[in-house]
């Protein structure tokens, strides 16, 4: 009977929406966020520019919950800083497929590593790598690098500047007579684990390498699908996000093939991207079976807008789901390793606490 009550509580969680304190304003600020500079690029009549722009709107959700207000705007401007070094680092070494596949896999881990020094809340490394994969696997234009960098940088701008109004904003809503002391958010963590930094790096390396393998048309899908299941808390957690990717995934390209049978103009599209942002950032931390639905016609439209196979959805939404069960697939694997050495690592960090408190006591 336990497996049968084991079924019934997973088929309840994909149902079940958890509290959350996260107020609605901060998802309409996100949505406003990505969905300005596709307003922009539709008016000059240059959506391309508007989706590169777009993509930096993601940096708001490293906008801290605690902290002073200038820890916060502090922050989010490193994040900010952090996205133009993945975006360019993307379109730098995009050049070659053996370079891209390495310089992706060193990034990766470089990136993971700051994370877990500092102590990074979620999600935690997850945006930076979903930006340099983009960025990696487009056609490499030297020419181009700057205007597209160019692009990236005034959209964190835009979001810097709206974060900061936001943040003022609600400076004026708080008591600060019974405010609790802020604490510091760069909490650094002198027990990062290199090894599970090196271990995110490789599976991403081979993620994108399988992706080139097997020709597939952009192939950052499937390292986008192995990092979202890598960033399980623990082994279970890594084997029902797995799960809940694949079966949200599978509803959420049925929704993206209805949209896109509905219409194939851009504005709409646009439209459809907004509201699609705000329903994400409200459902994400209540469910996030429920919110991968809205994720990956999402994430497709903000891909794929500009691109000549939003014309054809069943081409599309065949390609996109192979991608997303391979890179679902390459991620438990590799969340199943990072789990193993997570448990060592803890141990051995565990035990040299110990030893060098024994050690203080005898000096």
């Amino acid at each position: 009977m336990s497996w049968k009550n084991n079924i019934q509580a997973e088929l309840k969680q994909l149902v079940t929406l958890k509290d959350t304190n996260r107020k609605w304003q901060f998802a309409l600020l996100t949505a406003i966020c990505v969905g300005a500079p596709l307003v922009i690029g539709l008016y000059f009549d240059n959506i391309g520019a508007g989706l590169i722009a777009s993509l930096s709107g993601m940096v708001i959700l490293y906008l801290p919950d605690t902290g002073s207000l200038t820890n916060k705007i502090s922050t989010l401007l490193i994040s900010s800083f952090g996205f133009m070094v993945s975006f360019a680092v993307g379109q730098f070494f995009s050049f070659n497929h053996i370079v891209s596949v390495i310089a992706f896999g060193i990034y990766a881990m470089t990136i993971h590593w700051v994370i877990l020094y500092y102590k990074t809340a979620p999600p935690r490394s997850f945006f930076f790598i979903f930006i340099a994969a983009i960025s990696i696997c487009q056609p490499f234009n030297l020419a181009a690098i700057p205007t597209k960098i160019g692009l990236i940088s005034l959209g964190l701008m835009f979001s810097s500047f709206l974060a900061l109004g936001h943040l003022v904003y609600l400076s004026t809503k708080v008591n600060w007579e019974v405010y609790p002391k802020p604490q510091s958010i760069f909490t650094k963590n002198t027990y990062a684990d290199f090894w599970e930094a090196i271990i995110m790096g490789v599976f991403m390396a081979v993620s994108l390498a399988c992706g080139y393998l097997f020709e597939m048309d952009n192939p950052y899908w499937i390292p986008v699908s192995c990092a979202a299941v890598m960033q399980g808390a623990s082994r279970y957690h890594i084997w029902q996000r797995t799960f809940h990717r694949i079966l949200g995934t599978f509803l959420g390209l049925g929704l993206c093939w209805a949209l896109l049978s509905v219409t194939h103009s851009i504005i709409v599209l646009c439209i459809f991207i907004i509201l699609l942002q705000l329903i994400v950032e409200l459902l994400v931390v209540r469910n996030y079976a429920i919110a991968v639905i809205f994720i990956t016609p999402l994430a497709i439209f903000l891909s794929e807008a500009a691109s000549p196979i939003i014309d054809t959805p069943n081409v599309l939404i065949v390609l996109r789901f192979q991608e997303i069960v391979i890179g679902s697939a390459i991620g438990a694997v590799g969340g199943w390793v990072l789990h193993k050495e997570k448990i060592r690592y803890a141990t051995i960090s565990g035990l040299k606490k110990i030893s060098g408190g024994l050690e203080n006591k005898d000096n």
